[in-house]
């Protein structure tokens, strides 16, 4: 979404008198400015599993507004009247996006950040050398690091030793470039097709055939059914040559990792129908004295008895290979390869995610780390009742001890030297990356830093902010909970009176295999702030909470997603949090799909607004 686009909408949608709508016809996109277009429903639909009793959960200790005494002192005015500073301007142009983070031999942190103020351009970034001095971009202003391979992108670069991999985003090429300087040249490494029709993506270096192995997407027959495969790029100051191709044959291709030796490659594949949460295929491939691959094993996958889906491959220093599976529990946990055998054995069993559905390339669970004793740890990352958390897993006495630090909501990990960097997020934090230092045992965190935030100049509005409330409501199904973050309205100068409920704005997440999580985010402060209740609804079909529920959207998008939102809304009315006669909805995407079905199809909701949601027109 642009920036004057974003503003618009904001502003428009806030000052709405909500009107009611016809459940009987379709009325999308324009309702801030009142020009109803009349739009038809895709249906293509048709529910599933279990939880607890509705709760609410505060996510954080609520420093939000003030005490008693406080209160006194606001002005009184109605819900959706408060004057705030979070404009709309603030929050389209506050976030800078995070492309990933790598650590250099040397011990340097690397990120990606994507910078409005330059058209979301996406930079490699060296932290500073000494603190009070500014970081250091080495990505020249004319390239951009950025792959489109499967669409959505992710595992952009990679760093090995002095040198940095990326892909360039105008013409989809890799090149290498020497990040000891920022004055060092890219010097390309794949052809040039004449057009960004061939994506690189997720690569590493095989530092045995001194080349760069990595998955690429082929667009040169065609855009709409492209060709996916694993390919080895040759390093050499040669001329530039034809990637090789090492492995194909299925539709999608991920994770490829060689072992310490470069003996061995392990992949994740995949093929349609599934999507790469549904089924997956765990594969290990032996490398020949010329490079190329055979002797292939599945590991993981294959058995016709067992449905899963194996994510995040990662070889031990001693050759181990480890990755994640939900297979049996319905639950992502870590497992290891018994190669003798090819068997697979559990390493820590809970019912939590380990891992997070395949949207992109370059996901970091978990990291393989060594304490002082020589003992070999699993630094990992788990979601579990809506939040995350952060361990080190002892995989030979299968214990785990979890690490204290302020972020509830982790994304990636990466180490170094008895010490992590996280990429997380809390309902006070934007998205950061915190340097954690361990002790010697690794068993504890004894110093938290923050090196780079998505939005330093957030937390001037903290007075402002509505904490979030995980609430658990019941749906349709009889037995069936589902989630969602409340956020009440919150603003230190104004309050209502006593005899108002305030609006609600709830929101429809997209994928719709997504999930949304109760973090800082300015553009649901926004509301909150001029005196709307918001709700950011996990219905079922949402990842985070495992397969089970993962799959009750399976053959009923539309059905259950729309079912959980209205269940939602009349959740909150029931316990007393909002007016009943001014719900709205909203979402992007999928989400918006879900907000139309909503507004054409329930009664529950007065108004909406959908997000380049999914429609067609009749």
């Amino acid at each position: 979404m642009g920036l004057t686009y974003a503003s618009q909408w904001f502003s428009q949608l806030s000052s709405l008198t909500l009107t009611r709508l016809s459940s009987s016809s379709f009325h999308s996109f324009s309702l801030f400015n009142r020009n109803y277009t009349q739009r038809k429903v895709i249906t293509n639909f048709s529910p599933k599993r279990q939880l607890q009793r509705p709760t609410f959960k505060t996510m954080a200790s609520s420093t939000q507004v003030a005490d008693a005494t406080a209160k006194q002192d606001k002005i009184t005015a109605p819900y959706g009247s408060w004057k705030s500073p979070i404009t709309a301007d603030v929050v389209s142009g506050a976030s800078k996006r995070l492309g990933g983070i790598a650590v250099d031999d040397h011990g340097h942190l690397f990120w990606v950040e994507s910078r409005p103020s330059e058209s979301g351009r996406a930079v490699l970034v060296r932290e500073a050398d000494k603190p009070g001095e500014e970081p250091t971009d080495i990505t020249p202003k004319e390239f951009a690091v950025r792959t489109t391979a499967q669409e959505y992108g992710g595992g952009a670069f990679t760093i090995s030793g002095d040198t940095v991999i990326y892909s360039n985003y105008k013409d989809q090429r890799l090149y290498k470039q020497s990040i000891k300087s920022k004055d060092s040249s890219p010097v390309p490494l794949t052809p040039d097709y004449g057009g960004p029709v061939v994506s690189y993506a997720d690569g590493v270096f095989d530092l045995r055939f001194n080349r760069f192995v990595t998955v690429m997407e082929d667009r040169r027959v065609s855009s709409t059914n492209s060709t996916t495969t694993i390919v080895a790029v040759g390093l050499s100051d040669k001329s530039i040559q034809e990637p090789k191709v090492l492995v194909s044959g299925n539709d999608f291709y991920a994770f490829p990792r060689i072992d310490p030796k470069g003996e061995r490659i392990a992949w994740i594949e995949w093929g349609h129908p599934n999507m790469p949460w549904d089924k997956t295929e765990l594969w290990v491939g032996y490398i020949s004295e010329n490079g190329d691959v055979h002797n292939r094993i599945c590991v993981a996958g294959c058995d016709p008895t067992l449905v899963e889906s194996p994510t995040e491959p990662k070889w031990s220093s001693k050759g181990e290979l480890f990755f994640i599976t939900d297979r049996k529990s319905g639950f992502w946990n870590l497992y290891k390869w018994i190669e003798s055998v090819n068997e697979v054995q559990a390493i820590y069993s809970l019912d939590a995610e380990f891992s997070t559905p395949l949207w992109v390339f370059g996901i970091n669970s978990y990291e393989l780390i060594q304490n002082n004793e020589g003992k070999n740890l699993i630094a990992c990352s788990y979601r579990q009742n809506g939040r995350s958390f952060l361990g080190i897993l002892d995989d030979v006495q299968s214990s785990l001890s979890l690490l204290d630090i302020p972020f509830t909501d982790i994304n990636h990990i990466t180490s170094w030297n008895h010490c992590l960097y996280v990429e997380g997020a809390s309902a006070v934090h934007p998205s950061s990356v915190a340097k954690v230092n361990l002790d010697e045992y690794g068993s504890k965190v004894v110093d938290f830093k923050i090196i780079w935030s998505s939005s330093p100049d957030s937390l001037k509005y903290k007075s402002y902010f509505s904490l979030p409330e995980l609430i658990e409501f019941p749906t349709e199904v009889p037995g069936q909970n589902a989630y969602a973050y409340f956020y009440p309205p919150s603003n230190p100068i104004y309050q209502a009176s006593q005899e108002e409920k305030p609006p609600l704005l709830l929101k429809s997440h997209g994928g719709p295999t997504s999930e949304t999580r109760g973090i800082l985010n300015l553009s649901i402060q926004y509301w909150t702030s001029r005196g709307w209740a918001f709700v950011d609804v996990n219905y079922g079909g949402s990842t985070g909470y495992g397969r089970e529920y993962r799959e009750r959207l399976l053959n009923k998008w539309g059905i259950v997603d729309v079912n959980d939102c209205c269940s939602c809304g009349k959740f909150l009315v029931d316990n007393g949090k909002v007016d009943r006669e001014r719900l709205c909805i909203t979402g992007g995407s999928a989400g918006g799909y879900t907000t139309l079905a909503a507004l054409a199809f329930k009664e529950t909701f007065k108004a909406g607004a959908s997000l380049y949601g999914v429609s067609a027109s009749s």
